[in-house]
């Protein structure tokens, strides 16, 4: 019975570390879907991003609904290229409404976050109640990277687009193929 043992066993073998855990990550795999990333990354690595030009003079009204767009094929193209989960949108007055979908900020997601700010607002208390468009200003902006203001402003502003509003709806450069079949039919 003398036998030495064959098998580990931490009581015998005086092992008093367990065995190593796996780290366990925070984020879940759900909510990271690829080719969508963060306005910080974007930011990070400098990327430049590119408005959809439908978002231009939709004719939309602040107060309504994102239904009421007529032309309900926009509403799934992205707001941004490349896409990101969350970007910030800022008013003419100052405040910041925040559009997100973790699959990639749509035009609808954008319209339905001004929408929500703005729905319980009268249409006389709107001084410019029609959405123009937005702009990304680093686009067409000069920056001084060299003092840590001009810095500082360049990374506030690279990760929000500015809403542009309008007294008078807009019209559309973009048109459906049905209404562009209906005028061809006449």
């Amino acid at each position: 019975m003398a036998e030495p043992l064959t098998r580990v066993d931490s009581a015998v073998q005086g092992l008093s570390e367990s065995p190593p855990k796996e780290k366990i990550s925070h984020r879940r795999a759900s909510s990271s879907v690829a080719g969508v990333q963060s306005m910080k990354d974007m930011w990070e690595t400098r990327t430049k991003l590119q408005l959809a030009p439908e978002t231009q003079r939709t004719g939309w009204k602040i107060n309504t609904s994102s239904s009421h767009v007529e032309e309900k094929d926009i509403l799934k193209k992205p707001l941004v290229t490349p896409m990101v989960r969350a970007i910030d949108l800022v008013t003419d007055l100052g405040s910041v409404i925040t559009a997100r979908n973790r699959q990639g900020v749509t035009i609808k997601d954008a319209l339905d976050a001004i929408y929500k700010m703005n729905k319980k607002r009268a249409d006389d208390e709107l001084d410019k109640p029609f959405l123009e468009g937005f702009e990304w200003a680093p686009e067409y902006r000069e920056y001084d990277e060299e003092t840590e203001k001009g810095r500082k402003e360049m990374e506030e502003e690279w990760q929000r687009l500015i809403i542009h509003l309008s007294p008078t709806p807009g019209v559309s450069n973009f048109s459906s193929k049905k209404k562009k079949k209906a005028a061809a039919a006449e």
